[in-house]
């Protein structure tokens, strides 16, 4: 039996992460787990699943559920706690599904510990790829990718030589919004951004999907998780997300990851590789059905969240830090419905370009220009809400 540490058990991935280890109880066990606010979700977690640790957000929530669960369950809460449910001593892999730069410190600690790490926490390899991949290959630590994306790209490359990559194409659906102008974006509501055609992801996630900087996350990601120069990186629109990536060859040959869209199917990979389980709940994939599957270049001027995430990957050093967690704050106050869509990006921009960037820095550095950033797009916002 895989024991199994799960750092965001109540947002969207965690609870397909709950899907998959609800379907192999004979496989796998929940151990110790991280949650949000969601506490009526948490105590159902607990109740079904019986976890050895559990950490919250506050110490108030810590208390409240110490005082309702009697036992052996131990309850932790804040960074400590993700650390301590990361670095959980009978786990074997941690599974990281919390969103934003919060995931990196747990995942790095995790890596000390020696723990394999899944990880659907893109924003780890993005603010901090060059010290994530060092401790992996320091400590001999598997890091088995999440996102549907990377993990296409991991199983098309499975048996072949890396040195023998032409390149990457990660396809994109383009989001809530693609059939739409930058014009008819100018007034589109949260409401209309949360309602994503394909996939059912978390709220922060499905506005970086209607933006596409969420596509610029993964270029970045992709780069660090397979060594892969950025110029021979590709996105490609694909509006079924049937394909979920594609590998080219020297000899021109192409593999695809064909699918349909399930976030159990990669999770469940990530937990169970080099194997394959059965995924009873799946939909199987019928192309007869389907039809016709559609393609299409991107447009980087209607995309410009993904301009700004190849040109801080490929200058590096701290501006995709820069550019995370501007996009974090942003993406946080449109949800609030404080700022237009389009801010969004308007945020992003003027954070990177007022940002000087370090290079090779160390994680201190990563956190005080997170901070800095952070406190930045903040002040931004309130002269912007200051002229509305």
């Amino acid at each position: 039996m895989k024991k199994v540490s799960l750092l965001g058990a109540t947002g969207s991935i965690g609870q397909q992460t709950l899907d998959v280890i609800r379907n192999h109880q004979a496989e796998f066990e929940l151990v110790a787990m991280s949650v949000g606010d969601n506490l009526e979700k948490t105590r159902e977690i607990i109740a079904q699943f019986s976890p050895k640790l559990v950490s919250v957000r506050t110490k108030e929530a810590c208390e409240l559920l110490k005082s309702e669960f009697t036992g052996n369950i131990k309850f932790a809460y804040g960074k400590e706690g993700l650390i301590e449910v990361a670095t959980y001593k009978d786990s074997s892999i941690l599974l990281n599904a919390v969103v934003g730069s919060v995931g990196l410190a747990p995942t790095l600690k995790a890596i000390e510990s020696g723990k394999t790490i899944a990880l659907a926490n893109k924003e780890t390899l993005v603010t901090a790829g060059h010290l994530v991949m060092e401790a992996a290959r320091k400590h001999n630590v598997e890091i088995l990718p999440v996102d549907s994306e990377h993990s296409a790209i991991f199983q098309c490359l499975q048996g072949e030589n890396p040195k023998t990559i032409e390149k990457i194409i990660l396809t994109a659906s383009g989001g809530s919004f693609r059939d739409k102008t930058r014009e008819d974006l100018k007034n589109v509501t949260v409401e209309q951004a949360l309602n994503h055609p394909n996939w059912s992801m978390g709220a922060k996630i499905t506005i970086d999907s209607a933006t596409m900087m969420n596509k610029g996350l993964e270029v970045i990601e992709a780069h660090w998780l397979f060594n892969i120069p950025y110029d021979k990186i590709d996105v490609l629109l694909h509006k079924e997300s049937i394909i979920h990536s594609l590998v080219e060859f020297h000899d021109s040959s192409v593999i695809a990851q064909l699918g349909t869209p399930d976030m159990r199917v990669p999770i469940q990979f990530a937990l169970t590789y080099p194997d394959r389980f059965k995924l009873p709940t799946s939909t199987r994939l019928n192309l007869a059905e389907i039809g016709l599957l559609h393609f299409s270049k991107v447009d980087f001027n209607r995309y410009r969240s993904l301009d700004f995430a190849f040109s801080a990957g490929k200058i590096g050093g701290t501006l995709p830090t820069v550019l995370n967690a501007a996009n974090e704050e942003a993406v946080s106050v449109f949800l609030n419905g404080s700022i237009p869509f389009l801010t969004i990006e308007e945020l992003v921009e003027e954070a990177l370009e007022l940002h000087s960037p370090v290079m090779n820095p160390s994680l201190d550095v990563i956190e005080q220009v997170d901070r800095e950033t952070r406190i930045h797009v903040r002040k931004l916002v309130d002269k912007y809400l200051n002229k509305v």
